[in-house]
């Protein structure tokens, strides 16, 4: 490796280790995961603060932002398959200027989803079922978020590129500083501080907005001048559309399977909602631990594509099926020591969220049946962030169907009819168990064919 490489954070997909590698990768991404969540928590104790109608608010605005940001997600999953497969396949320029039209479009499509989604603040939270209350502090919040995601769009496209060339830690770094800007301004702007006025929810905003913009002026300097990733000017027309299109191929479907999820999620909350509130706050509450204990599996998910379709763009397939059964093997290890200290902790961790005893009890029964299957579900989200590594964005959406709405949610549903709450739990396993064999025979025989072929 060279020694502007390393100084960069730049890895050799191509040629270094594949273990080591995606371990150098992997663990930059992990951290600064770890210090957004940690930071992201921070941020609601301090709406929290302001009061129970506040913290209702912004609890509602939880499936609006996650959609955008879904999108955002979608785009930079595509920008992150375009350009390493570019640079594996050593087209540098061409690889400069799909950078340069992804921050472009991220732009773009930042400011028409601002627009409409201020047009449409009333209309869509009175839908989610916000009382004329509720919708005041909703929409002070709402209308500088939505201009904060202008300033969301471009970093997160912005470190995908800095990730397609196999730098992981900058976009850690920014994550990171990101979410540390977020929380030194969050009291300081909601409760006020000398001069600056106290603006309550509409200053957890505006310090969002801040930290965001500073995130971008960073990723920008660094892109064009300081790694020149992507080109020091704008694109013109013909060689925006040049661009876009391979983006979009892959970021459209990716963002569409992101946005499944909450809706999947929303079916089987309103089926546990008929076993009383109190199997409502244990779901609640697994959902929560289950996002901190698959933060290997995504972490991984993050830096494992780049590699992929580097290597894919590099004609070493090889390479691509060592590292995908490398990582399915590590998740499937790894998840059943999670799942190990969740079920000797289960009833520690149950009394850290209730005192009473029903909740307890659920929380409980849930740690010690479904972190079983976070394992298996490891390989299905491994699969599909592989098959848009590979190009094949339209097989990593029909994965999220099949996952979803053909096996979670139906096997769920008949296990809770059939043996209630607990069986739904188990049958919940069975669905991932189920996915995760159709996911892995699925890519496994993708990349032979393309190794034989």
């Amino acid at each position: 490796m060279s020694q502007k490489s390393e100084s960069s954070g730049r890895r050799d997909l191509l040629n270094s280790p594949i273990g080591n590698t995606l371990k150098n990768m992997t663990l930059p991404m992990l951290v600064g995961m770890v210090m957004m969540m940690s930071f992201g928590l921070v941020d609601t104790f301090f709406i929290g603060l302001l009061g129970t109608e506040e913290l209702a608010a912004i609890s509602f605005t939880f499936p609006v932002t996650f959609t955008l940001i879904s999108l955002h997600i979608g785009l930079g999953i595509g920008t992150s398959a375009v350009i390493a497969r570019f640079l594996g396949s050593d087209n540098h320029e061409q690889a400069k200027e799909s950078g340069t039209g992804a921050l472009m479009l991220a732009f773009v499509l930042a400011v028409i989803l601002a627009l409409l989604g201020v047009l449409s603040i009333t209309p869509i939270f009175t839908l989610l079922g916000a009382t004329d209350l509720l919708l005041t502090h909703i929409r002070q919040y709402m209308v500088v978020w939505y201009a904060a995601g202008v300033f969301l769009a471009m970093p997160m496209v912005g470190n995908s590129i800095l990730r397609a060339s196999g730098d992981t830690k900058t976009p850690s770094y920014v994550m990171a500083g990101g979410g540390l800007i977020n929380v030194i301004l969050d009291p300081i702007l909601i409760f006020g501080w000398g001069p600056i006025p106290a603006m309550g929810m509409q200053g957890a905003a505006l310090a969002t907005l801040i930290a965001w913009a500073l995130g971008l002026i960073y990723i920008l300097y660094l892109l064009a001048y300081k790694r020149r990733l992507i080109l020091p000017r704008l694109l013109n027309l013909t060689e925006l559309q040049r661009t876009i299109g391979g983006i979009l191929k892959i970021g459209l479907p990716a963002a569409g399977a992101n946005m499944l999820t909450p809706i999947a999620g929303g079916i089987l909350t309103a089926v546990v909602a008929s076993y009383g509130p109190g199997a409502v706050a244990a779901w609640g509450v697994g959902g929560r631990l289950e996002s901190i204990a698959s933060i290997v599996i995504l972490a991984l998910s993050m830096s494992l594509p780049p590699f992929i379709s580097q290597n894919f763009g590099a004609n070493k397939l090889s390479r691509v099926s060592k590292a995908y059964q490398l990582c399915v093997r590590f998740v499937v290890v790894w998840q059943l020591f999670v799942f190990a200290g969740f079920y000797l902790l289960s009833g520690v961790l149950a009394r850290l969220f209730s005192t009473e005893p029903e909740v307890i009890s659920l929380i409980q029964t849930y740690l010690m049946i479904v972190p079983l299957g976070y394992g298996v579900q490891g390989i299905v989200i491994l699969t599909n962030s592989s098959f848009n590594a590979m190009h094949l964005p339209m097989s990593a959406l029909l994965m999220s169907v099949l996952r979803l709405f053909v096996f979670f949610v139906p096997i769920s549903y008949l296990g809770s009819y059939l043996f209630d709450l607990k069986g739904m739990f188990w049958a919940g396993i069975v669905a991932n168990v189920l996915t995760a064999a159709v996911a892995y025979i699925w890519f496994s025989r993708s990349i032979a064919k393309r190794i034989a072929g």
